[in-house]
């Protein structure tokens, strides 16, 4: 496979950067974060867009710093199991492996601050700060991928529509999905569709939809246009899912 290309780059400023003490960038200050600014580069997509493919040589790295990255792989057959959600200050990409290893895919527009591999595998080596804040990302990743297994392997199709639902009311503060806060009560736009909802959670469309349906008709979450979601209460929701 050819390497990844990434045209159209624009300077990146860490010290203007909204999600900098959330991202692995939270770790430096002064020089270190100077010499971070140095490489960084923003680069945009558009929803639907393909940001590398699976197996593909990638020649970059980098943080999330905007909308929403889906992460998927593909079967023999041409079926697609969506295996991970990235968020604002999610790290894309891992270092020291210069293919990916799964297809990425902007489920939302997205912006990406991103880092050539090898300076930035570089300064891995010499900023110890960064390189624990990247190891500490990764443990926090190995945990959500077990509680995904968890929820896909033991819970309800009702729990995981559910579940789903809380995962994003607790990231759209930082995914751009026009979310709207009243106390407990919470709206947004889903960033998927019930396709991709289907694909991710490992349901039908069909019970997709009809769990929606389900929860709706119970109070639990109101919809308007198939994808704006309100939830009168979000300890209710998350009572649904399980948690």
């Amino acid at each position: 496979m050819p390497a990844t290309v990434i045209r159209n780059l624009v300077p990146q400023q860490c010290s203007d950067c909204g999600i900098r003490h959330r991202a692995i960038c939270g770790a430096l200050n002064g020089r270190d974060l100077a010499r971070i600014n140095d490489i960084a580069r923003q680069k945009n997509y558009r929803a639907g867009e393909t940001i590398f493919f699976e197996n593909d040589e990638v020649n970059y790295l980098g943080n999330v710093l905007s909308g929403v990255v889906k992460l998927g792989k593909l079967l023999p057959d041409g079926r697609q199991q969506i295996v991970g959600l990235q968020f604002a200050s999610d790290f894309v990409g891992r270092a020291f492996k210069g293919y990916a290893t799964c297809h990425g895919e902007a489920a939302t527009d997205v912006e990406l601050c991103i880092f050539p591999r090898k300076p930035f595998e570089s300064l891995l080596a010499e900023i110890h700060d960064l390189e624990d804040r990247l190891f500490a990302n990764t443990l926090d990743e190995l945990d959500a991928a077990r509680d995904w297994l968890l929820l896909l392997g033991r819970q309800s199709a009702r729990e995981k529509v559910a579940r789903f639902l809380m995962m994003i009311a607790r990231r759209i503060p930082h995914i751009g999905c026009g979310e709207e806060r009243d106390g407990d009560a919470i709206r947004f736009d889903l960033p998927l569709s019930r396709a991709d909802m289907a694909d991710f959670l490992g349901l039908t469309i069909e019970t997709v939809s009809r769990q929606i349906t389900r929860l709706k008709t119970d109070g639990l979450i109101e919809v308007e246009q198939n994808r704006t979601i309100t939830v009168p209460s979000v300890s209710g929701l998350e009572t649904a899912s399980g948690q």
